[in-house]
Order: structure tokens, then C-alpha cells, then sequence
């Protein structure tokens, strides 16, 4: 309705609604959170003297963050991610060269509208997992889709899938979201047809430029071993790289820092050395022997 009809109208009566009339306009014009809100808006309102204007931009203000907080709790159960991280929990002081301002361009919209992909590679417990999920939240956070799955269950689906004649299908899980996280490449043992299922995903999603985060303890130069086929491991990690870039972990295992393993270890081997006694293959990592009788 223009301003003119409004004005033409200005001597219209007003109707007069009550809270059960209410209900069902909220509930036609889907303003849920606007509905359980409206009477105690309506009362703070009356009591500390609003304007029109003040009153209709307070209500939909709350609105508006209720969807977007409503979207980001429904986005972030779809993504499965492993568990719940963010970036500023990372703790990048464990990290020789890493510093969150190398990982801006991944932590903004441009990482997904242009394409970028990601290789974290590191030992176990060097918070591969936890920075990946930490930039597929952010994703979420502005304003896109996120899946979270293993090397494992990604290759072993689409493996199944392929047997049943059912592989496109079943592709659409790891190709439609705007951000594909695939953790622990190189962890457990896949069959035959690794390479060949994986291709098919790293590949639309390079055409498309639909970004791509990966976790991995293995040096890209195994990646073909893992995945059965040198040459299509290759393919793989030319597209994934062409747009993206590999950051490597370093530093302490974030899981067992607390024990000082790598210092126990150290000083272990250095009194062997001096000693002249040779290191054994598995060093214990406390002082207690076990004494017999024990």
C-alpha cells in the first residue's frame, strides 16, 4: 500500500485486535519469535513511552537475529561436524610459522564465492581437525552450507553407492554443499577404488569452485600409496591445489602436551647418548619401573 492510499485512508478506523486476533496474522506473516515476544515488547513499550518507529524497529530487529541465530543452530547440525571448535579457541602460539592472520582469506565469504581450498597436514593431535572445523564454522557464519565427513566414510559411501548403480545420487551429499570438509585422509586403509570415488567429488567441486578443507598425516607424496593410484592422486591434489594451498601443523601434540612426552623423550635420548647406552625402540615415557611383587 503507497503513502497516498495511506493518507486517503487516514480517517479509516483503526481496527481494534485483540491478542487472540493477533495470533493468527503472526502466525500467517511466519513471524514465530515476534508472536512469543510482542506482549512484553508491547508493555515495556507503553511503559517507557516509545515511538511508533522505535517500537516496529525493536520488533524487527528481534526478529531478524532470531532467523539468522535459528539458521547458524540448523546449518551447524547439517555440517556433523566431529565436535564443536572455533577459531579463536586455536591455540596458535603451539604453532612455529601458523599465525591466524595467514588463514584471513579463509575466514571470510571470499574463501567459499571464490573457490579457495585447504590441506592441513600434520602429525596426530597437532589440531588439524579442530582448525578445519573451526573455518567450516565460519563459513556457516557467513551465510553457507557446510559438510563435515572422514576420508573413510566419503570413499566407503560412494564405494557402495558405485556397486549399486547408485554413485550420482549419492555424489549430491559431497558435491551440493558450499563447503566440503573431509578429515583424516590417510588414516585407515580404503579399498581399491579410493581414488576413483574421490576424483569424482574433488573434481565437480573444482569445476564448480566449491571450496574443499582436508586433514591429513601424510606428506602429499603418499597420497597416492593411500589412495591405490599415483596418477589420479595427482589429478586430485592438482585441482585441489590450484585455488588452495598447504599448511602444515607443527608443534606439540595438543592431546598429550600436558605430559611432556617430547621433553621426557628428548632428555631420554641425550643421557643414552652420553651414556653410550643404545635408546630402546619404545622408551617409557615416566620414571616408575615395575618391580616384581608389585
Amino acid at each position: 500500500m503507497t503513502n497516498r492510499n495511506l493518507n486517503s485512508q487516514s480517517s479509516t478506523e483503526i481496527p481494534k485486535l485483540s491478542d487472540g486476533q493477533l495470533e493468527p496474522l503472526f502466525r500467517r506473516l511466519n513471524l514465530a519469535h515476534t508472536r512469543r515476544i510482542y506482549q512484553d515488547v508491547v508493555d515495556r513499550a507503553e511503559k517507557e513511552s516509545w515511538s511508533y518507529r522505535d517500537f516496529l524497529a525493536l520488533l524487527l530487529a528481534e526478529e531478524v537475529a532470531h532467523r539468522m541465530q535459528t539458521r547458524l543452530q540448523r546449518l551447524t547440525r547439517k555440517a556433523h561436524f566431529p565436535f564443536f571448535r572455533t577459531i579463536d579457541e586455536f591455540d596458535f602460539s603451539l604453532q612455529s610459522t601458523l599465525r591466524q592472520a595467514l588463514l584471513g582469506s579463509y575466514l571470510g565469504p571470499d574463501f567459499v564465492t571464490e573457490g579457495r581450498s585447504l590441506i592441513l597436514y600434520g602429525k596426530t593431535g597437532r589440531g588439524k581437525t579442530h582448525l578445519a572445523v573451526a573455518i567450516g564454522y565460519r563459513a556457516i557464519q557467513n551465510g553457507f552450507e557446510t559438510y563435515c565427513t572422514t576420508a573413510a566414510k566419503l570413499i566407503e559411501d560412494l564405494s557402495n553407492a558405485g556397486r549399486k548403480g547408485q554413485l550420482q545420487e549419492s555424489l549430491l551429499t559431497y558435491t551440493h554443499p558450499h563447503v566440503l570438509l573431509v578429515d583424516e585422509v590417510g588414516y585407515l586403509t580404503y579399498g581399491q577404488d579410493a581414488a576413483n570415488v574421490l576424483f569424482h567429488v574433488v573434481n565437480d567441486r573444482h569445476l564448480r569452485k566449491r571450496p574443499m578443507i582436508f586433514t591429513t598425516n601424510k606428506p602429499l607424496s603418499e597420497w597416492g600409496k593411500v589412495l591405490h593410484d599415483e596418477d589420479l592422486a595427482a589429478a586430485i591434489l592438482d585441482r585441489i591445489l590450484e585455488r588452495g594451498r598447504l599448511i602444515h601443523l607443527d608443534g606439540p601434540s595438543g592431546r598429550t602436551r600436558h605430559l611432556n612426552l617430547q621433553d621426557n623423550l628428548s632428555a631420554h635420548a641425550d643421557r643414552a647418548r652420553i651414556s653410550g647406552i643404545s635408546v630402546p625402540e619404545f622408551p617409557e615415557p615416566t620414571r616408575w619401573r615395575y618391580q616384581p611383587g608389585w
